[in-house]
């Protein structure tokens, strides 16, 4: 579940099957650990920057995820604890997320960031070992560990954009982009829901360049609606990191320049999502 505001079929690596999570997993990892080695060399001062989210630190981005890793953990290995944590959200709506967040962020910043390793290395562990096809419970519908695991990336990429802006860092876009790309197209619809409205009964024809050059697509070639651009922007659009005007995306069809007005790839309501930069103060 991404924090959402500034205040949440690309072609399958190594050959492996979609419903092989093992890539997905790796590159979670990957992300994670590139991420880790940014933040584990702040001072304690630095643990304390205001990120572009309002109200959370570079300590409350690392406790995020840290707590988010935890729900993971337990929706994969105990479905009964998990049920627990979804009626605290129920009974909490609007603060259970920024409440996991400003828990963890009161801790020192070692102690964050050996409990975020922690976290993360048992829900890999325990993402590997599941049995194939297993769906796990999720805040919003269940989801499969090649699911599970794009879905932490996704956050794990897109707080760790807010932690590099805070601290002045540039990170590279890499190609473990495809899967927040695949995300977020499959996520269409679910985007169109979350604004009261009616999906498009069509699908879409979504083509991205991604960093490495090649291009990823989905949905057919010959669809009237059509989305093109770099991968990088997509994903910058559909985890709410940069705004539509700032982004170098192409819309063909009224239902498609919908879509990029409201896209998100994460699971819960939309969020305000951030300003153009002209307009920000």
């Amino acid at each position: 579940m991404l924090h959402p505001t500034p205040r949440r079929t690309p072609p399958c690596p190594r050959g492996a099957p979609v419903s092989d999570p093992t890539p997905v997993i790796d590159d979670l990892r990957e992300e994670s650990e590139e991420l880790d080695a940014l933040v584990a060399r702040l001072s304690p001062g630095q643990w304390r920057l205001a990120t572009p989210a309002p109200g959370w630190t570079i300590a409350h981005q690392i406790a995020h995820l840290a707590w988010t890793d935890r729900s993971a953990l337990l929706a994969v290995t105990d479905e009964d604890g998990f049920r627990a944590l979804v009626e605290q959200a129920l009974a909490a709506p609007d603060r259970y997320v920024d409440d996991g967040a400003e828990e963890g962020a009161r801790q020192a910043p070692a102690e964050l960031l050996a409990a975020w390793r922690e976290g993360r290395a048992a829900l890999d562990e325990a993402l590997r070992e599941s049995a194939p096809g297993t769906r796990f419970p999720w805040y919003g519908p269940p989801m499969a560990a090649a699911s599970m695991a794009t879905a932490r990336l996704m956050e794990t990429w897109a707080h760790g954009l807010d932690i590099a802006e805070t601290i002045g860092v540039t990170r590279p876009p890499t190609d473990r982009l495809r899967h927040i790309a695949r995300i977020g197209v499959r996520a269409r619809d679910f985007a169109y829901a979350a604004h009261g409205r009616t999906p498009p009964a069509e699908p879409f024809r979504v083509e991205l360049t991604a960093p490495g050059g090649e291009l990823w697509t989905y949905g057919p070639e010959g669809a009237g609606q059509r989305v093109t651009g770099p991968a990088l922007d997509f994903c910058l659009l559909a985890t709410q990191r940069a705004h539509r005007a700032d982004l170098a995306l192409t819309a063909e069809g009224p239902d498609a320049d919908r879509w990029l007005d409201i896209a998100q790839a994460f699971a819960g309501p939309p969020g305000a999502g951030r300003k153009p930069k002209g307009t920000r103060q």
